[in-house]
């Protein structure tokens, strides 16, 4: 693609990766046919194709971005399928990242979508206040289908129960049992911690029965990735900071580990994140390339043989994060079988389930769709259960399917000594 920057724009490092980026795309159009919104809507403007026009004709001309920019940068879900179709190499993710902070320092949105954005990156990283607002939404669901849009779609997805602060959600470290093989940090979050401390619960047992020191490391909390994919930069090198630092206090770290697909993309970006920051640089490289999903650290282990093995079968549902954003496909499967358990891999696997951390309330119509769709596809397994590796994921499914939900790690705790997943019954 021919671009048209100034010397002046270039003089801007954003702006020169923008014009590398682009320049990268040959106008091929692969990424339409996987693109969710795309084969939703059927609307050009509505692919990566046609973002990056948009995205281009903005930088370059660097006027206020148009309200038609904003929406159709705003339908986009961050899936990164379009970047694991691509033959030329088109590093979408960081484009499209770019595109949402110009938006939101020059875009001035109607006040009432301003403060409901602000809203959700105010609550949603702070898992006290998002507990109470699960208590409010609570009582506040019976009557979601008579509020509009965004309110009510929030509403829908508030859990019928509210569970409270989980023991190991505090600053502590579990000891390995027996001889200890690694020393690693675990990301307990911010929303999973309050939506499902389960998760959390069953990697400690996996990894402490696996050999390895569990250590939750006092200041960590948030990815950023919320704020991250509203544009909100600062908001989200704020809580980068804030781990990057709370994990350099642990001593003799071999990895940090994340439980959630969306948080460890993000933070294995933290390296790109800081590149042009001189005190933060080398420091974010290390943590990103620390980083790894609990499904490869297990791997890396070799996960113990099952104690039993229980005869079912699991429809795998790969979250967008794991299979576009951190490249892992196999690894999950694999472990699961070697578990025991049966994995079958629905139709449609590469397109997003329209969870995509806030999509599902700030586009509620295109989220339901791709929602009713995904978990159509998964209950027409005929499978027993659903695994997925990523909270946003799990909670959009379990909204739209007939399956129940479950993490993969949850799966993989029970097959090897830890207790049957609540859902399962």
């Amino acid at each position: 693609m021919q671009t048209n920057f100034s010397e002046t724009q270039l003089q801007d490092p954003l702006i020169r990766e923008a014009d590398d980026i682009l320049r990268h795309c040959v106008h091929c159009g692969f990424c339409t046919a996987t693109c969710p919104t795309f084969v939703v809507l059927g609307d050009e403007l509505d692919s990566p194709r046609g973002r990056i026009y948009l995205i281009k004709d903005m930088l370059e001309g660097g006027a206020t971005p148009s309200e038609d920019v904003v929406k159709h940068v705003d339908r986009c879900l961050s899936c990164l399928s379009c970047t694991t179709t691509c033959p030329s190499g088109v590093d979408y993710m960081h484009l499209v990242d770019m595109a949402r902070a110009r938006i939101e320092d020059s875009f001035d949105r109607p006040i009432q979508d301003k403060l409901f954005r602000s809203l959700l990156a105010f609550v949603i990283p702070r898992p006290a206040i998002f507990r109470l607002a699960l208590v409010g939404a609570w009582f506040a669901r019976p009557f979601r289908n008579l509020l509009p849009g965004s309110l009510g779609a929030m509403l829908s997805l508030a859990p019928p129960s509210i569970n409270g602060p989980s023991p190991i959600d505090g600053a502590q470290t579990f000891r390995a049992q027996g001889t200890r093989r690694k020393r690693v940090a675990l990301m307990t979050g911010c929303a999973q911690q309050v939506l499902a401390p389960s998760i959390n619960e069953a990697t400690v047992r996996i990894l402490t029965r696996h050999g390895c020191d569990v250590v939750v490391a006092e200041g960590a909390g948030c990815c950023g990735a919320l704020e991250h994919h509203m544009g909100k930069v600062d908001g989200s090198h704020a809580a980068a900071k804030r781990n990057i630092e709370a994990w350099e206090r642990v001593d003799d770290l071999d990895a940090v580990i994340i439980n959630a697909s969306g948080c460890g993309t993000t933070v294995k970006d933290y390296s790109h994140m800081f590149k042009d920051d001189p005190d933060w640089a080398d420091r974010a490289k290390r943590i990103s390339a620390l980083c790894q999903d609990v499904t490869e650290i297990l791997h890396d282990l070799s996960l113990n043989q099952p104690v039993q093995k229980p005869n079912i079968t699991v429809a795998y549902h790969s979250a967008c994060s794991m299979q576009h954003g951190q490249k892992i496909t196999q690894i999950p499967k694999d472990l699961l079988n070697q578990a025991g358990f049966q994995v079958l891999s629905p139709a449609e696997g590469h397109l997003c389930c329209g969870s995509a951390g806030t999509y599902n309330m700030t586009q509620p119509e295109l989220a339901a769709t791709l929602g009713r769709r995904k978990a159509g596809h998964l209950d027409a397994t005929g499978a027993d259960v659903v695994a997925a590796g990523n909270i946003g994921c799990q909670m959009q499914i379990d909204l739209y399917g007939n399956l129940p939900v479950v993490h993969t790690v949850e799966l993989l705790d029970w097959a090897t000594g830890g207790p049957k997943p609540a859902q399962l019954g």
